[in-house]
């Protein structure tokens, strides 16, 4: 007998490639969009380790390989983004650049459907001003 083969939702959208492409493109968003703009204000000027920790983080928590976990340990999200003012304006600029890339980047709509529940969900619980 065989064990059933599960598959992530790493592995689902396809892998390293469509992470960094989503990562790089959800940047590139939050960085052009005037609509963006206070989201951007909240980042450091240049984006690079940003878009590399998300980077890292998104890779675990789609079910691939922990490299932020292993490099940075504990996300603790909510801590290490304190520093930040998020409000509502801030937290859905940040859900409009990610729901953009991840249509531009994750072509299957039910996978999009599932991964942006629970990251709305998320990106609610980063909030920590009104």
């Amino acid at each position: 007998m065989t064990e059933p083969q599960t598959t992530t939702f790493y592995e689902a959208i396809g892998g390293d490639a469509t992470v960094r492409a989503l990562t790089r493109r959800f940047y590139e968003l939050m960085d052009s969009l005037p609509e963006a703009a206070n989201c951007r204000a909240i980042h450091p000027p240049d984006l690079t380790g940003s878009e590399e920790k998300f980077y890292e983080y998104l890779t675990g928590w789609l079910g691939g390989p922990l490299i932020y976990v292993q490099k940075r340990g504990h996300p603790m999200l909510r801590r290490r983004h304190f520093i930040a003012g998020i409000g509502p304006v801030e937290r859905d600029e940040w859900l409009l650049c990610f729901t953009r890339a991840l249509e531009e980047t994750v072509s299957h709509p039910k996978l999009r459907e599932i991964i942006l529940e629970p990251i709305t969900r998320l990106a609610h619980h980063m909030q920590n001003k009104e």
